[in-house]
């Protein structure tokens, strides 16, 4: 009864303030000009390099980064040590959320190791805990069986995490592409990464869980740990439409998402129906977070100068299509009011990650 009671209370607030804010008359937007003006984050980049060149030009264009540990390319240890370092030189202008290694599934200490390293990532400065879709996509059983976000084995993980108040960033599953074939993907970007990334092009792969196990096992963590301070990752994996997503954040009040590499989608959709999305957009203002997916590393050393360049672009693209009517190959610009702005490209990532 008493989680009944505030899962209602919770939605009950959530749906005042949306009815608040619809009611009220629209704000007026930002500019492209404004585009340095404003405050951002990137709250999914993975930044990976102690030159501090980098961090000086994206606080150039008043940016802050929430870079991502993950459990792949870079060792996790190193991932933490490089982030550890970059926090205490930029503790202003960077955050960073911490990961684990799930390398001894299985063993009789796992959940406790795991544990004691998101204490020590927390310790160091982590803001929060990032999963990856190797949970769910790479991790087996003995028997062979995949092993789920939802497997008892994480249960006194997320229960630790949601006790401590720890934010969790969750990347369960893949776009709905992945389980398509090439050609009928609606994004170019999907069609170009399971091209060159077959292991996780789920269509060649029928005998691995579908896209319905991905989305039933996250959900069901939402349904477990009500409390959990939860982000999922690139739209939750709902990209596809904005009323599946809305379905879910209906349901689960403690569901945010971040936009991390699915702006793309967004797009799609509102040149079928820009109404929709864009009131999609204005609802759950207070639930979206601005977020790429970019990344700076050491691991593959480019011109600085381009690659600059290709963050500016990045960041300048989406800012046309989220904050004015800008028209960019057939896509208008969605013109949200600038507080609807202010909450996705920063006030929301503040509210998640400030108790860290």
């Amino acid at each position: 009864m008493k989680k009944l009671l505030r899962q209602f209370l919770k939605l009950f607030v959530i749906g005042s303030l949306a009815l608040i804010t619809c009611c009220q008359p629209e704000q007026s937007s930002y500019s492209v000009s404004d585009f340095i003006k404003v405050p951002k984050i990137d709250a999914h980049f993975h930044y990976f390099t102690l030159d501090p060149a980098y961090m000086d030009y994206v606080t150039s264009l008043n940016f802050k980064i929430l870079s991502i540990n993950v459990d792949s390319g870079y060792p996790v240890d190193e991932q933490l040590n490089i982030s550890e370092q970059i926090l205490q030189d930029h503790r202003e202008t960077y955050a960073f959320l911490g990961t684990f290694s799930v390398e001894n599934f299985g063993q009789p200490d796992f959940s406790s190791s795991i544990i004691d390293r998101i204490n020590e990532c927390m310790n160091r400065g982590a803001s929060g805990i990032k999963i990856w879709k190797n949970i769910g996509m790479e991790l087996q059983e003995t028997n062979g069986r995949y092993v789920m976000a939802d497997n008892p084995a994480f249960e006194p993980v997320f229960k630790h995490m949601e006790e401590k108040r720890i934010p969790l960033l969750a990347h369960l599953g893949e776009p709905r592409n992945c389980w398509l074939p090439l050609n009928e993907m609606t994004v170019a970007g999907d069609q170009s990464y399971y091209k060159n990334h077959p292991q996780y092009h789920m269509y060649l792969h029928p005998e691995m869980p579908s896209y319905e196990d991905q989305i039933n096992a996250r959900d069901n963590l939402l349904e477990r740990y009500p409390d959990m301070i939860f982000i999922g990752a690139h739209l939750g994996s709902l990209e596809w439409n904005v009323d599946e997503l809305a379905k879910r954040l209906d349901k689960f009040p403690n569901f945010n998402v971040d936009m991390a590499a699915r702006v793309g989608h967004l797009r799609n959709q509102s040149i079928e129906d820009w109404d929709r999305v864009r009131t999609f957009m204005i609802k759950y203002q207070d639930r979206l977070l601005y977020a790429t997916d970019l990344s700076v590393n050491d691991l593959n050393p480019v011109d600085f100068k381009s690659k600059t360049e290709s963050i500016y672009n990045h960041w300048m693209n989406d800012w046309m299509y989220l904050a004015t009517d800008t028209t960019i190959n057939k896509v208008k610009g969605l013109k949200l009011p600038r507080g609807v702005i202010d909450k996705i490209y920063y006030k929301n990532a503040e509210f998640l990650f400030h108790e860290n």
